[in-house]
């Protein structure tokens, strides 16, 4: 089968990732049928994790930190049901991926016409480039907090990024894979260590974890509610996991892909149940911390910084989080550099350089990101970020609704094809997105009506 980029995947012999995502698909080996299932995992486990970091990325931490300092614990449930939907999502994604071996944007470039194609891509380049802008100013912030580098340089030193993944990437998947899954052991275990100190209330995280009226009721309430969406069930996320599962060299039969959609499935829901903990992390420590001290007003990263080690009573407790927030800014670089390169070449069939590719994404973030943190500082990023995920949220129905036509379409999908049950839970997901972001419209109408 010839893919949409010119690519024969039966031609495609093992190397490390070139010019072109594709070039790597069918390049790491799964065990042969007499392997045991924790074989098989490792082999398909790593996709998942690349997927996840963009789950957890910096644009995270300022809707979680300013949901939970304002909010306390009530928006807890927004974030169980974020990473539900985005488990939900993401297997239709990779199972798109497996079946028809081609990703999300080929679908999309096979199946709707060009002037729907172009406006699907604009869309989800602009999606790309606000993920992208919550990570420049995260590591920047990070930067600053951890060497004093002052924000606008630290802005700029983010060009180098790029360099990281590309000599990752000249070594092969699995060390980019390796690398991911090593920075998110490091997040984890800094907020393992957080929450240790911060004790929070057990009964209180448990009663945030039902969804309450005042959520969608309370504008403010819903403006953060719906960064928390958009910064969790990422739209660029999908076209990257339907295409980044096809580097597993499983039988092109139906035994072959009914497993490597099993185990796919399996990595990325492990992989997001760490996202789901840390992000809820970040908002139980901000209510445990902040709120609860009638600190509400807490929503800049700095400031929480700055925060962490008198409330706490520990001086490394700041360090923990700078360190954290540094290495989830560098992770989640991989997630929208990937995702710019698929959606281009999928879209469009036009393939550059991996490295001008990559720095095309992140000049286009550094411009705002610069112009904000020199002009207004950091009162300024705090607000950018949070602006950044709301704009990602805004974009998930046009990602989202082709999605799950193209898993519930037989024609495509064959004996694959979504059942019955998971059709009307996809769509219902569909559906309640696109409600909260015609909801939030309103009342940002409103405001200025």
């Amino acid at each position: 089968m010839r893919m949409a980029t010119g690519v024969n995947k039966a031609e495609v012999s093992p190397r490390p990732i070139a010019a072109s995502l594709p070039e790597s698909f069918q390049t790491v080996p799964i065990p042969g049928r007499g392997a045991g299932f924790w074989r098989k995992m490792g082999a398909f486990a790593g996709p998942g994790y690349l997927v996840a970091v963009g789950y957890m990325d910096p644009g995270n931490w300022a809707t979680d930190l300013a949901g939970g300092s304002a909010f306390g614990y009530t928006l807890l449930s927004v974030i169980l049901l974020s990473n539900i939907m985005a488990m939900v999502l993401q297997a239709l994604s990779a199972k798109l991926g497996i079946v028809t071996g081609l990703d999300l944007a080929q679908a999309c470039r096979a199946h709707y016409s060009p002037p729907v194609r172009i406006a699907l891509w604009l869309l989800c380049e602009l999606a790309i480039i606000a993920c992208d802008l919550a990570e420049v100013l995260g590591t920047a912030i990070a930067l600053q907090l951890l060497f004093g580098i002052p924000l606008v340089w630290g802005v700029i030193l983010t060009a180098l990024d790029v360099l990281i993944i590309l000599l990752l990437q000249q070594r092969g998947f699995r060390w980019l894979e390796a690398f991911v899954i090593a920075l998110l052991i490091i997040i984890g275990g800094c907020f393992a260590v957080e929450l240790a100190l911060a004790q929070p209330s057990i009964a209180a995280i448990a009663g945030g974890l039902v969804p309450r009226p005042e959520i969608v009721s309370n504008p403010a309430m819903l403006y953060i509610a719906i960064g928390i969406i958009g910064a969790t069930v990422m739209p660029h996320n999908l076209y990257l996991h339907s295409s980044i599962v096809q580097t597993r060299r499983f039988d092109q039969n139906p035994e072959g892909k009914r497993e490597a959609i099993r185990f796919a499935t399996l990595d990325s829901s492990i992989a997001l149940s760490l996202a789901l903990f840390i992000n809820a992390a970040i908002l139980i420590l901000a209510a445990a911390t902040f709120h609860q001290a009638g600190r509400t007003e807490v929503a800049e990263i700095q400031d929480a910084y700055h925060l962490l080690t008198p409330m706490l009573g520990l001086g490394m407790a700041s360090t923990l989080f700078a360190v954290a927030l540094l290495a989830s800014g560098q992770n989640s670089t991989i997630t929208a550099t990937l995702a710019g390169q698929i959606v281009m070449e999928g879209f469009l069939n036009i393939r550059l350089p991996a490295w001008l590719r990559r720095l095309v994404t992140r000049v286009l973030a550094i411009i705002p990101a610069v112009a904000v943190a020199a002009a207004y500082g950091e009162a300024g990023t705090a607000k950018l970020l949070v602006l950044s995920q709301v704009v990602l949220s805004f974009q998930l129905p046009f990602a989202v609704v082709p999605l799950v036509k193209f898993t519930s379409d037989r024609g495509k999908m064959g004996e694959f094809v979504n059942s019955t049950l998971l059709k009307v839970a996809a769509w219902v997901i569909s559906t309640v997105i696109i409600a909260l972001n015609l909801k939030l419209l309103a009342d940002v109408s409103g405001l200025f009506g």
